[in-house]
């Protein structure tokens, strides 16, 4: 096996794990992310590591570009033909608020309603033609958007899951009238039913779909003029990859990249070291990710909302996500009142600690006022000799004169109100979906999340947290550890009692051959090829649906057996005699690609670690405060907080009250004494 990189792109900074012979982990690096082309940051990571291109035969990488896309409004200009009546689908929505008490805020819908039309047509909900397509109409409103400088077309029709010629052939006509629109059908990006989320899934990857292009154009360009010559697979939202050449038809999935790819890795690591049941807490720059795994397997989110009535309807592992990172920044709000995020320096300014002309103090800036970072050896900043500490000092200054509080009392607040907000966040997905934290491991990480792990760990009431290797690149191996994926799904919305197993059986396995197909088309070499079935169950009358996992040639008693298995584990009992419904078939299908092997373990020999050097520590009050070069923490190496543990990708703080140890696998495992 040649050389393997796997690379993050995220708001602030781009990661990257290298591996020589593609076993064994040779380099890791932070290099500043380059918002205004996203795909400069990888060529610099692969420059700052010395890297030769030529060398690799394949690069994994997760990115942002997506995200940012449509947070910021910064995608393509699309427009969107719908059947007669539903122009203003995207503004109606499902008549939700943007907040819960009192009637303000504005939606901001990714198609304007001047570019959206309707055109006479209509399917019943079984496929069946009530009124044709004109396409006359159809191609009146294409040559009335030549004049309108789109890109990108939507074609949303109602019932088309169940019948896409209508669709199909809208799109042919718009294609003849600009063979350079991109057309997106929105049966073509997802089978199912919910008029409004299939037409908001639909135009989102309308709205992301150029742009994609143009950085997966762009990245092949840079890579080949670097002599790179292998493979490029990008990571999905399911945590699956999907490759370079095959990205913008998949723009959609690709969202929530990063945070799936760092799911994806920390459930092997915290399976290897024997934790089952894990809390994921990524924090970076610009925000923090949290996701449950509960044996080892993360939720899939059916549906995920990206900004107010923007929903996204595919298949995502479930990441809940807040503007709280190292570059978030604090400030005073209208009440008096202190706040930290949503709004980020970003990779550029910064933080003013960076010293890029950052003004307004950050998390980072209280992380380095309070010296549990080191100021003289700056993660990903190779153009700093040192952090403008004295910058940070002064920003932070400004701020706690508007709050009555010193310095260093103001970075202590500033990290308190991160740490609730971020706890807050983790308690959502754990005590309030009924689980106890305290069964579960919290894997900290990202460049910022174990600067903090040990704080949440303590308001959330986890009693371990495990700090892998290297944290703070762990979405980039992530990446390097994924297969190829695709999820498959269509709409049945029938009884049970009016269906045939032949017929779930004939589209379960017409899904796994589309599914093979795009595997085999992708030109990547699986090992394997392994596929997942699944129906989506309800009883009759009931609005949600428990997702099945099921056999694709089961018979009708089986699947409704399966599906009050299911039932009784969520709910604790069954409705009985309540009529069963299918409400879809989806189909997972995984190549798997050949990889490096789980880590080693290694012998494990008890021993009190001793601290390279110690330094001043903000804790309450400055302690002298034990530090440790993680490179010099062999497996058995046990010692107290307060500590601070530094390595090239990121800083770990072990708070006073702590423990930690190191297990045979290299990762440190900390507790509340």
């Amino acid at each position: 096996m040649g050389g393997m990189v796997g690379i993050d792109v995220g708001g602030t900074f781009t990661d990257l794990i290298y591996s020589a012979d593609g076993q064994t982990v040779s380099q890791v690096l932070k290099v500043p992310s380059t918002p205004d082309d996203p795909s400069r940051a990888i060529v610099d990571a692969l420059a700052a590591g010395n890297i030769e291109p030529s060398s690799l035969d394949i690069v994994l990488h997760g990115t942002t570009i997506a995200t940012n896309a449509v947070i910021e409004r910064k995608g393509a200009r699309c427009a969107l033909l719908t059947t007669r009546g539903f122009r203003d689908i995207l503004e109606l929505g499902r008549r939700d608020r943007q907040r819960m008490y009192g009637l303000t805020g504005v939606h901001h819908p990714l198609v304007p309603r001047q570019l959206r039309a309707e055109v006479d047509e209509r399917l019943d909900h079984r496929g069946n033609v009530i009124t044709p397509l004109d396409e006359e109409g159809v191609r009146a409103f294409g040559m009335a958007m030549k004049a309108e400088e789109i890109e990108a077309i939507v074609v949303a029709f109602l019932h088309c899951y169940a019948n896409p010629a209508h669709e199909n052939r809208a799109a042919e006509i718009l294609r003849e009238i600009s063979p350079a629109w991109e057309v997106v059908t929105s049966s073509g990006v997802i089978r199912e039913y919910y008029e409004f989320e299939r037409t908001s899934t639909a135009t989102v990857q309308a709205y992301l779909q150029p742009l994609v292009a143009r950085y997966a154009a762009n990245l092949q360009r840079r890579l080949a003029a670097k002599g790179f010559a292998g493979e490029t697979l990008v990571m999905q939202s399911n945590g699956g990859l999907v490759p370079l050449p095959q990205l913008p038809g998949r723009a959609a999935n690709i969202v929530r990249s990063g945070p799936a790819a760092g799911v994806m890795a920390a459930a092997r690591i915290a399976a290897d070291a024997g934790f089952p049941h894990v809390i994921t807490g990524d924090m970076g720059g610009t925000s923090y990710d949290v996701a449950v795994l509960v044996n080892g397997v993360p939720r899939i989110a059916e549906t995920t909302d990206l900004d107010f009535r923007i929903p996204l309807r595919l298949p995502m592992i479930d990441v809940h996500t807040i503007g709280a990172g190292g570059g978030s920044i604090a400030y005073v709000d209208r009440g008096g009142i202190l706040q930290v995020g949503p709004r980020s320096a970003g990779a550029v300014p910064g933080p003013v600690c960076f010293g890029r002309g950052g003004t307004e103090p950050t998390v980072a800036d209280a992380n380095a006022v309070l010296a549990r970072i080191n100021a003289d050896q700056p993660i990903g900043l190779k153009h700093l000799a040192s952090l403008d500490i004295d910058g940070a000092r002064r920003a932070i200054a400004r701020l706690g004169e508007q709050i009555g509080l010193g310095i260093e009392a103001t970075a202590e607040a500033i990290l308190a109100v991160v740490n609730q907000r971020m706890a807050g966040r983790t308690r959502l997905l754990s005590v309030e979906r009924g689980h106890d934290p305290r069964d579960f491991a919290l894997v900290a990480f990202g460049g910022a999340g174990p600067l903090h792990g040990a704080a949440i760990m303590r308001e959330v009431g986890v009693r371990t947290m495990l700090l892998p290797p290297n944290p703070g690149v762990l979405c980039a191996f992530g990446c390097s550890i994924a297969d190829l994926r695709y999820d498959l799904s269509q709409t049945v919305e029938r009884p049970v009692t009016d269906l045939d197993a032949a017929w779930i059986a004939d589209v379960l396995r017409g899904q796994r051959k589309d599914g093979e197909a795009q595997i085999l088309a992708s030109g990547i070499a699986a090992e394997a090829i392994t596929v997942s079935h699944y129906a989506d169950m309800a009883y009759v009358g009931q609005i949600h649906s428990l997702r099945v996992p099921v056999g694709g040639d089961w018979s009708l008693e089986r699947m409704v057996e399966a599906f009050e298995a299911v039932y009784r584990q969520e709910y604790g009992n069954t409705l009985g005699a309540i009529p069963t419904v299918v409400v879809g078939l989806k189909t997972a299908v995984t190549g798997v690609r050949s990889k490096a092997p789980a880590a080693a373990a290694h012998a494990v020999e008890a021993y009190a670690a001793k601290p390279d050097r110690t330094r001043q520590v903000h804790f309450g009050e400055w302690r002298d405060t034990p530090v440790y070069d993680r490179r010099g923490l062999r497996p058995g190496a046990t010692f107290n907080g307060p500590a601070i543990v530094e390595q090239a990708d990121t800083t770990s703080v072990i708070e006073p009250g702590m423990v930690a140890k190191v297990d045979q696998f290299g990762n440190i495992l900390v507790e509340i004494v």
